[in-house]
């Protein structure tokens, strides 16, 4: 049985649609450790851009499944193990792709975008998300625990400097810890940051799946609410979305169930119900 190395999904996500995930970076290879990721701690720390596969591949892998299923696929979203930034071939899988008239999508916690050439990397893709959970530096490191090489001061920069040059979809999304950074001070001073970016749309998440810390909890009703009126008075309640609810089912596999659960369920963790719902698609097409 013939699968996919390089791709994951489709998914429906709450944001784009459906999407095709591309996994361009080893298991937990990072800049951080964040304490509410669902892939657990990182164990392959690194800042240090390099190529990680054969970016040829990744992009025939992409065009083969685009060129089967474009018309029904959305994004085709950067979303792998890892920091997608790390990969150095980053640019040339994004120009690629782009050259069966897709949409690109990349996730990044934004911690390289204080680099030039990963900002460059970018301008090609349709739609930008970068992590924005804290602006003061001892909460930054309390949920990133992120590379000792990296400055907070740099990484808050360089998103505003991508937001400058960036012609594309800027989004952001903020994920809220209880008693981590659901602190009026913390999230007023996120809200402040944001509202000096071009966004299109400023996300506010919880912790929805099975975090690497124990201690990593959601926030109270009290602290999201809070939250997103801080949001929506600095950025206009146009601008502010609620993400606290779990992501839909899929809504088709299009191609072997088999195959989408195997590949989905190594990179992204599925609902138990969601991953039988996809199994009950290879019953009815026996049927």
């Amino acid at each position: 049985m013939a699968k996919y190395k390089y791709l994951l999904g489709p998914v429906t996500s709450r944001r784009l649609g459906l999407s095709l995930g591309v996994n361009n970076i080893p298991y937990k290879t990072c800049t951080y450790s964040c304490i509410y990721c669902q892939l657990e701690r990182t164990s392959k720390y690194t800042v240090s851009r390099r190529s990680f596969y054969n970016w040829c591949e990744v992009v025939v892998e992409v065009v083969d499944f685009i060129r089967k299923h474009g018309d029904e696929v959305d994004y085709v979203t950067i979303v792998p193990d890892g920091e997608p930034t790390l990969d150095a071939n980053l640019g040339k899988i994004i120009e690629k792709v782009k050259e069966v008239n897709v949409k690109i999508a990349v996730l990044t916690n934004a911690s390289l975008l204080w680099l030039e050439n990963v900002r460059k990397d970018f301008e090609l893709a349709d739609l930008v998300s970068v992590k924005v959970d804290a602006v003061h530096e001892s909460v930054w490191k309390r949920i990133y625990r992120p590379h000792p090489r990296l400055k907070l001061e740099d990484i808050l920069h360089g998103i505003e400097e991508f937001s400058r040059q960036y012609s594309g979809i800027l989004v952001s999304e903020t994920m809220l810890v209880s008693g981590v950074n659901t602190d009026r001070e913390m999230y007023r001073g996120v809200a402040a940051f944001l509202s000096r970016l071009k966004l299109c749309k400023a996300y506010i998440s919880e912790p929805v799946r099975p975090p690497a810390e124990p201690f990593v909890k959601p926030p109270t009703e009290e602290e999201l609410v809070e939250t997103y009126e801080e949001f929506t008075g600095a950025l206009g309640a146009e601008r502010v979305e609620l993400l606290n609810m779990p992501e839909p089912p899929p809504i088709s596999t299009l191609e072997d169930p088999v195959i989408w659960l195997l590949n989905t369920a190594a990179v992204h963790p599925l609902r138990y119900e969601h991953a039988l719902r996809s199994l009950y698609a290879l019953v009815d097409d026996s049927a």
